[in-house]
């Protein structure tokens, strides 16, 4: 075996279309990371859960920096089990044959790239589990410049880390103990972080105490559906305080005809509604005309 294999990265991520970085990892545009800046994580979640994309998604985590930033980038993922002699030889022969230095946690930060996340389990060990401390995380805000990490496991040196601005770090718990006793299955494999699991090159949404991981094939279709939830909120709150739709009304997965008219209208004359003139509402046009199994539900 082999670690961080290109062709390996590239059959996982099929769906992906688009350019690849070098290890082929889908390179999502830049403009789609910018974009989900301005979104909420229930606007970046719908579009994926309907999907049928349930386990995206882990809230019990701490953040390095609580003062409402988000985290987005590429993932780089990483996969840790607790220690056993003879694989921890195998696993770091085949690093050293690769020309790998260091540790298992350094092997994968010295190849990040502006942009990148890492994303790492470690089987929620923080005792001898720090997989971050404060020299690891210079090295991730000198590398990716906005990125940062989700752990599934320990930090240490927390005041150093909190006097690194340029990144924010998702993770379980602090000790004081150097990383110790443990070994790496995956580099850029699936990754599970708790209750959600995350491929290489996924879009790492970090928000509201909790990390989104994006499908990299569903980043476009996510941005454009964030943006249409948002607008129709707008929309939809205006509606509500003049009496002209209830709740029920506004709160359906499908909109009547007569109903779309008047938003895509008023994203027309409104200016609130400039940042998304862009849009495209056939498919919801075609929703209305002749239906959807959904139609009798209120929207998620």
């Amino acid at each position: 075996m082999h670690f961080n294999v290109g062709e390996d990265i590239i059959q996982l991520t099929s769906q992906w279309k688009g350019e690849r970085f070098p290890d082929g990892r889908p390179r999502v545009p830049d403009r789609y990371l910018e974009a989900l800046k301005g979104m909420t994580l229930e606007e970046v979640w719908k579009p994926i859960f309907i999907r049928g994309y349930e386990n995206q998604f882990e809230g019990r985590l701490y953040t390095l920096h609580n003062d409402d930033r988000k985290l987005i980038g590429r993932a780089v993922t990483c996969t840790f089990c607790p220690t056993r002699p003879d694989l921890h030889e195998t696993m770091f022969r085949i690093g050293k044959e690769e020309g790998r230095k260091g540790n298992y946690n350094q092997w994968v930060i010295d190849t990040l790239v502006e942009g990148d996340v890492v994303v790492a389990d470690m089987y929620d060990k923080i005792y001898k589990g720090t997989f971050l401390g404060g020299n690891l995380t210079t090295a991730i805000a000198t590398k990716t410049k906005t990125g940062g990490g989700v752990i599934w496991g320990g930090i240490r040196d927390i005041e150093q880390m909190k006097r690194i601005n340029e990144v924010q770090v998702y993770y379980r718990g602090i000790d004081p103990t150097p990383i110790r006793d443990f070994v790496m299955t995956g580099f850029n494999t699936p990754t599970r972080i708790g209750n959600a699991i995350c491929l290489p090159g996924d879009v790492v949404f970090g928000a509201g105490g909790g990390v989104l991981f994006i499908p990299s094939h569903l980043v476009p279709v996510v941005v454009d559906g964030a943006a249409k939830t948002h607008v129709k909120d707008i929309f939809g709150f205006e509606m509500i305080s003049q009496n002209k739709f209830t709740t029920a009304q506004i709160d359906r997965n499908v909109w009547t005809e007569e109903m779309l008219d008047m938003l895509v209208e008023f994203i027309k004359n409104d200016p609130s509604g400039e940042p998304y003139r862009n849009l495209d509402w056939s498919d919801e046009y075609n929703m209305a005309r002749y239906g959807d199994p959904k139609d009798t539900q209120t929207a998620l």
